[in-house]
């Protein structure tokens, strides 16, 4: 059967992500790959991996359409604003395929708006990052929605800069505040952010710089005091943290995420790929793609719990004295 390859004019946004003004160019003048261009700028190796998937993000977006047979392929998504966070010499290969952090990316995003719509009453978002996201200000956000990103300090301040000089705004109607990963205790600067405990929450997790086992079991012990009942917490985690135990991946994720509250699945890059009529690249990843649901109540929960207990409770005990 002849193969059909036409290249295709590319949409200038999907229903995902929100209208604004190109800032999709790259220089001709020389082209150097990233970590080149980075090496004056920054060592900091969280800076750096942030970089690498910030490019990743701009070559899916600069990625032709095309039509295959009788499919139109298109980008997988847009991000009109990730130019800015990168070297402005930079050289992007479009041809290959879409890489599985831009699979991770595209899932990551379908299953938050599409969760978030669905539930009038869920307007926290709390990312989990490595400070280089887009998605306050490429995403459209529900009015009244309050985004905390959760990443580090001295990366999303740089990445702030950028965006305010191309004009990114969030949304009039939104709220977006920045929690520094580096303190000591996220709960409870989430909880000093505004962050409520006793309203729905979403939590996505994708990039954020963790080093051990420990410091992810520190997110998950957040999201199961914070998160309350029936509450999301998706994304992708490090391969290396299951790689470090022995036995059933499966089993070992069932049991870390069930020791905090949580019931978590995992989702298969190649299923990801197929829904989306996309390939995936061969052999093992880098990442996990996971979604899990909060089974306990927050602690806010349990609070306003035990004080309408012990309110009704004192009630009862003053009837029986008037009796």
């Amino acid at each position: 059967m002849e193969l059909l390859l036409m290249r295709f004019p590319q949409p200038t946004a999907t229903s995902l992500v929100r209208q604004m003004p190109c800032l999709l160019h790259a220089s001709k003048r020389k082209r150097y790959r990233v970590f080149s261009a980075l090496e004056n700028e920054e060592d900091d190796p969280y800076f750096q991996a942030a970089m690498e998937r910030a490019s990743l993000r701009f070559q899916e977006t600069l990625r032709p359409g095309m039509i295959l047979y009788t499919a139109v392929l298109y980008p997988l998504f847009i991000d009109p604003y990730v130019r800015c966070l990168l070297p402005p010499d930079i050289q992007m290969d479009v041809n290959q395929d879409s890489h599985e952090h831009c699979l991770a990316t595209k899932f990551i995003d379908d299953k938050l708006l599409c969760t978030i719509q669905n539930d009038d009453g869920l307007r926290q978002v709390v990312l989990l990052t490595d400070g280089m996201d887009t998605r306050p200000y490429r995403l459209k956000w529900p009015a009244s929605t309050i985004l905390f990103d959760a990443s580090p300090d001295k990366i999303f301040r740089r990445s702030i800069k950028k965006l305010e000089e191309v004009g990114a705004k969030i949304p009039r109607s939104c709220f977006f505040i920045h929690v520094p990963y580096e303190t000591s205790d996220i709960q409870q600067l989430l909880r000093n952010k505004g962050f409520n405990g006793a309203r729905p929450s979403l939590w996505v997790f994708q990039g954020l710089p963790i080093m051990t086992l420990a410091n992810f079991k520190d997110i998950l012990g957040a999201v199961s005091n914070l998160a309350m009942k029936g509450c999301l917490f998706f994304g992708e985690l490090p391969s290396w943290l299951v790689e470090t135990e022995i036995g059933s991946r499966t089993k070992w994720m069932d049991k870390l995420f069930m020791s905090h509250g949580l019931k978590v699945k995992m989702i298969k890059h190649d299923e990801v790929a197929r829904n989306l009529g996309k390939e995936s690249a061969p052999g093992d990843h880098k990442n996990i793609l996971f979604v899990a649901e909060q089974l306990q109540f927050s602690d806010d929960q349990m609070e306003i719990w035990r004080r309408e207990f012990q309110r009704i409770e004192e009630g009862d005990e003053e009837g029986f004295e008037e009796l």
